[in-house]
């Protein structure tokens, strides 16, 4: 069964790696902004650009939503995109007060069934990264679909590669107990899992769950 599937992987990459310490973050809006700004980049570079926003002490709601646009882009240069996750850090930012005052605790007040869709009405925003909020920034209980997931799985024969984000998603919330706690440590195996074995051209013999995989190709 595909429940007891997801259990067993989920027990062998734990047993694996071990607990991951995600999010990286000593704040809930720093977890928010290291969101935007991990997309297309390394965790790495994110954080030179959080290291640089600290050193400026502009790393909370209200410095960010008065700091010029520009100088917000060169601050966060290392993580790549600039210019474009400058403008998209200020919209949701900008949101943040607009609906709750800049207060998170006031957002993380709101049901996910409400507070989802404003999230992904935000400039920028797309599944991966309001989920990654909604999860880490503010423990929501919501999967956190991303491409090792897609391709892990689709390599065990949970799903096809290309299946949309919100059905692979809803496989992992059907079949798992919902907790926050849970969702957060397997997203976090599956990301080690894939950055390091389970790549696009994989390294099988290293793989903890190779077993499970049905890509006869890989194996």
């Amino acid at each position: 069964m595909r429940k007891d599937l997801l259990a067993r992987i989920y027990k062998r990459l734990f047993k694996t790696f071990g607990p991951r310490g995600w999010w990286p973050g000593q704040s809930p809006f720093e977890v928010m902004v290291g969101a935007v700004l991990t997309q297309n980049t390394a965790w790495t570079n994110v954080e030179k650009a959080i290291r640089n926003l600290k050193r400026e002490k502009i790393l909370t709601p209200a410095r960010l939503d008065n700091i010029k646009i520009s100088r917000l882009a060169r601050l966060i240069r290392p993580a790549g995109y600039f210019n474009v996750k400058a403008k998209r850090l200020k919209s949701l930012v900008g949101f943040l007060f607009e609906e709750y005052k800049g207060d998170l605790r006031r957002m993380r007040k709101e049901r996910i069934n409400t507070l989802r869709p404003k999230l992904l009405g935000v400039h920028g925003i797309g599944p991966e990264t309001c989920d990654s909020i909604l999860l880490y920034a503010l423990e929501k209980p919501v999967f956190v679909i991303d491409a090792y997931t897609k391709r892990i799985f689709s390599r065990c024969g949970v799903a096809k590669e290309d299946i949309p984000y919100e059905e692979l998603q809803s496989l992992f919330m059907e079949d798992l107990p919902k907790s926050v706690s849970l969702y957060n440590e397997y997203h976090a195996l599956i990301v080690q899992l894939g950055k390091d074995i389970c790549r696009k051209d994989p390294k099988c013999g290293l793989c903890c769950i190779r077993e499970f995989c049905k890509n006869k190709n890989f194996r």
